[in-house]
């Protein structure tokens, strides 16, 4: 496991898969890490496909800045202020309509859900989750209809689509090939559940961003993934590690590796990090 020639300007992590452990915990050796990196003035950033409302896991784990990047670069926000928006890049809802009725096409029986600032919204027959019930329950055509103020308060940051049947990786790249640009297209979950954002918004898209505001160059940059949604990120940054975990495309595209989620992959290379340049975990 190589190691950069210097220390780092800043970590960029993404959690469910990577950072996080299968419970959802971050162990005490991550917690240690994190900890210690920020005390060796190495700004760390989780970067996730989770929306704000998600990130109380972390969020007693974010030191200095407190910002995290959110639903695939959908959203920037302040979890020293209780996951408030800093800045969004919405999805349109006319591409979001257009993306759905292509998928749709494409893929008889695709459901769909709508996350927006303000919560979780889904068809009738999309997946409920146990843990949030959804704002609104109706056809996506109707989630997505222009509402005057309320609707122009919430931005669309995501649509989601489900299939019940097709393999993941095919209903991936079904819809790639039929979103005609309206929307980037992605997934992190196991299931045949696909994630889409506005064009041009991702990970590494929002991560740059907010590095060029601050001088930081990818070089100087480490990051870590999991799953097809960290890919753009991963390439953009400088040093990019899969988790021993990843999804089989993660890891034909990463050089490096570290050990998966549940044995601290995350912390043992910036535990590494620190020990090259004269620094400690405690």
């Amino acid at each position: 496991m190589s190691l950069p020639a210097e220390l780092p300007r800043l970590i960029a992590t993404d959690l469910d898969g990577t950072l996080l452990r299968d419970d959802k915990t971050v162990s005490p050796r991550t917690v240690a890490a994190l900890a210690a990196a920020e005390a060796a003035g190495v700004e760390v950033i989780f970067v996730t496909g989770r929306p704000a409302r998600w990130m109380d896991v972390v969020s007693a784990h974010v030191h200095g800045h407190g910002i995290a990047i959110c639903g695939n670069g959908a959203a920037v926000v302040d979890l020293h202020r209780g996951g408030a928006f800093v800045e969004t890049r919405p999805l349109r809802p006319e591409n979001a309509l257009d993306i759905a009725a292509a998928v749709r096409a494409a893929a008889p029986g695709a459901v769909f859900a709508v996350e927006r600032t303000t919560g979780f919204h889904h068809e009738p027959d999309y997946p409920p989750l146990e843990f949030e019930p959804a704002f609104q329950v109706a056809p996506v055509e109707r989630l997505l209809a222009d509402e005057g103020d309320d609707h122009a308060a919430s931005p669309v940051l995501k649509l989601l689509a489900f299939h019940p049947a097709l393999d993941p990786d095919a209903f991936l790249a079904l819809a790639r090939t039929v979103t005609g640009g309206h929307g980037e297209v992605t997934r992190s979950s196991p299931t045949a559940l696909l994630e889409i954002s506005a064009p041009g918004v991702s990970k590494a898209s929002t991560l740059a961003r907010r590095c060029a505001r601050r001088g930081i160059a990818p070089g100087e940059v480490v990051a870590f993934g999991d799953m097809p949604n960290d890919l753009d990120m991963l390439g953009w940054a400088g040093t990019a590690y899969a988790m021993a975990n990843a999804h089989p495309a993660v890891l034909a595209a990463t050089a490096r590796r570290t050990a998966s989620n549940e044995e601290d992959g995350v912390a043992r290379v910036i535990e590494g990090l620190l020990a090259e340049h004269g620094a400690t975990v405690s």
